[in-house]
């Protein structure tokens, strides 16, 4: 049965300039927070307080708690920033604590012999997961848990994903777009427009959906996805969820479960951006329905459920950041369905990710110019 769905560089220190933003239930003080960013991908707070920044470049940045920014921090491997790919997400694992490890989500380059144009500059690229120790503020130890056979890369710009996540029991879980390659998320013998599911080493484990089918992705958890860029964890259900990229139109908030088809390309609110239909189907047997759409699009990045304490009334509500629409949304879910949103924050720039911090406060990274902005409670 369907579901109803709604409709709906050098060490820079900075002055911070404040304004008052009105909600249904706060008045909002924001501000900005650090600064001088060249695109910042993804935020994650560490134990101390301080927060890891990674630009899409291919350079990571340590945020102090005064908002200090310091210099790239050493060891990050090389990316392939071109398009929409680069260095993408970053997360601590759940027990951080006493083993530093991070993980890295970005597009690896691989070389082409014989380019075109004779120089040895051409790449092809993927994305992949890499595990690093981070010590005395610097990746040490880096190595790889998860690539794909070198006949998935291609040298498309689009659609690479990649957010990650632990849930309680400390899996990792990370999504990858369909690389604009639309029918292959359909397929489980590809990686393209999946989540995927993975013990922290990297091993794949044997109750994932996939697991015992020949010819299948062993890794996958749930299928049918077009670029899933916002992915995060109900901090009391443990309910996975993701925000995904439609076409023109169709922009979706997933409840992730095993083993699920979401239905990209064979089923979507969305149409082709000159205007043409992709499909003629938005729902078909066998195929989940989002929880929310979005017509326009609004290009939803970086979510976050809010578990801090100085906003009480938005107590695991999840926060949506767009990057077209250049806004932050706050979500209310409840039992699995959307009851209520609104715009919470648009202070006329792209959203790449939204964290809650230690302090309890919101923080978010945003384009033109690389900044990252804090809301506080006005009062």
């Amino acid at each position: 049965m369907l579901r109803l769905t709604l409709f709906v560089a050098l060490v820079w220190s900075h002055t911070a300039t404040a304004d008052t933003i009105s909600t249904i239930r706060y008045d909002l003080q924001s501000e900005t927070f650090a600064a001088g960013f060249e695109i910042p991908w993804a935020l994650e707070f560490l134990p101390d307080g301080r927060l890891l920044v990674t630009e899409r470049q291919g350079t990571i940045r340590i945020v102090d708690t005064a908002g200090n920014v310091s210099a790239p921090i050493g060891g990050v491997p090389t990316v392939r920033s071109r398009g929409q790919g680069g260095l993408m997400d970053i997360a601590l694992h759940p027990d951080f604590a006493t083993n530093h490890f991070v993980y890295l989500s970005y597009t690896e380059p691989r070389r082409v012999d014989g380019d075109s144009e004779g120089d040895g500059d051409e790449t092809i690229g993927y994305t992949v997961i890499d595990r690093a120790r981070f010590e005395s503020d610097a990746l040490i130890e880096v190595e790889r848990i998860y690539e794909v056979d070198e006949s998935f890369y291609s040298d498309r710009g689009h659609h690479f994903g990649s957010r990650i996540v632990f849930d309680a029991q400390g899996y990792l879980y990370f999504t990858i777009g369909d690389r604009g390659q639309r029918p292959l998320a359909q397929s489980v013998e590809t990686p393209n427009g999946k989540v995927h599911r993975l013990f922290d080493d990297g091993r794949v484990p044997q109750d994932n959906p996939f697991a015992g089918q020949p010819g299948a992705i062993t890794s996958i958890w749930s299928y049918g996805h077009r670029n899933p860029q916002g992915m995060a964890v109900h901090p009391v259900t443990g309910d996975l969820y993701t925000t995904e990229h439609g076409p023109r139109g169709g922009d979706e908030l997933n409840r992730i479960q095993r083993g699920a088809n979401y239905g990209w390309p064979t089923i979507t609110y969305g149409i082709n951006y000159n205007g043409t239909p992709i499909t003629e189907s938005m729902a078909q047997d066998g195929m989940q329905q989002p929880i929310l759409f979005w017509n326009p699009s609004i290009a939803p990045c970086g979510i976050d459920f809010y578990d801090g304490d100085r906003f009480p009334k938005w107590k695991n509500h999840l926060l949506v950041t767009a990057l077209a629409y250049q806004r932050l949304e706050r979500v209310h879910i409840e039992d699995g369905r959307v009851v209520h949103k609104e715009v919470i924050f648009e202070p006329g720039s792209r959203f790449r990710d939204v964290e809650t911090g230690p302090d309890g406060l919101i923080y978010v990274a945003l384009e033109d110019p690389g900044r990252i902005m804090r809301l506080s409670p006005a009062d």
